[in-house]
C-alpha cells in the first residue's frame, strides 16, 4: 500500500522509500518527458534529489505524495526549460521513452514503451492546458484536487480540461482500435478515463 510506504519512508525507512520510488517514478518520467523530452531522466533525478532533501517536511498519504513529487518535478522541468531557453516540449519519439526502472526490456515491454510514446505524442497535440490535465489525471494518476494543486488551478478547471482533452483525443484519426490488442488507444477506453 502506497500510503503505508509513504509514512514509513517519511520515518526514515529506506526500503519503504524504494517502494515509493518504484511506484511514483514511471508515471513521473512519462510526465516529465512530455515537458522536457529526452532530458526527463536528468530532471527526474533532480526531482528525487529535492524530494529526499525535503522529505522530512512532507505529510500526507500516497496520493498527496504523488502530487508533491510531480509538483517538484514540474518546477524542476520549468527551471530546466528556462535555463535551456526553450519552450515545452520537444516531442519524444515513440520507443524512446525513458524505461520504467530496472524492468527487463522484453517484447511486451518494448511494445508498451512504443505505445506509451505514441500516446504521449498524441497528447502533445492537445492545447497545453488540456495536455497537462490529461497527463496528470490519466498518465500520472492524480485525482482532480491533487492535479489542481500541481497546476495552481481549481479542480473543476482541471476536470474540464482533462475531459475536453480526452474528447479531442477521441476525434483524432489516429485514435481508433486497429485490432484486439492493438497499440492505438481505443476510444471507449478514453471515455472510461474521464
Amino acid at each position: 500500500d502506497l500510503d503505508e510506504a509513504v509514512r514509513a519512508a517519511c520515518a526514515g525507512d529506506a526500503g519503504a522509500f524504494g517502494t515509493v520510488y518504484r511506484a511514483v517514478q514511471p508515471p513521473l518520467l512519462r510526465y516529465l518527458s512530455s515537458l522536457v523530452g529526452q532530458d526527463a531522466p536528468d530532471v527526474g533525478s533532480e526531482t528525487w534529489l529535492q524530494a529526499t532533501r525535503d522529505l522530512h517536511r512532507f505529510s500526507g498519504d500516497g496520493q498527496a505524495f504523488r502530487g508533491w513529487v510531480v509538483t517538484i518535478g514540474r518546477h524542476r522541468a520549468l527551471d530546466h526549460l528556462r535555463a535551456a531557453g526553450r519552450r515545452p516540449s520537444d516531442p519524444v519519439e515513440p520507443g524512446l521513452m525513458p524505461e520504467q526502472g530496472t524492468r527487463d526490456l522484453t517484447w511486451e515491454g518494448a511494445q508498451e514503451s512504443t505505445s506509451t510514446g505514441r500516446a504521449l505524442a498524441l497528447i502533445q497535440r492537445l492545447p497545453p492546458d488540456q495536455a497537462e490535465a490529461v497527463l496528470l489525471r490519466v498518465v500520472v494518476g492524480l485525482d482532480a484536487p491533487t492535479a489542481a494543486r500541481v497546476l495552481g488551478k481549481r479542480s473543476g478547471a482541471v476536470r474540464t480540461a482533462a475531459s475536453r482533452g480526452l474528447a479531442r483525443l477521441e476525434q483524432l484519426p489516429e485514435v481508433r482500435p486497429e485490432e484486439p490488442g492493438g497499440s492505438v488507444p481505443d476510444p471507449a477506453a478514453l471515455k472510461q478515463m474521464r
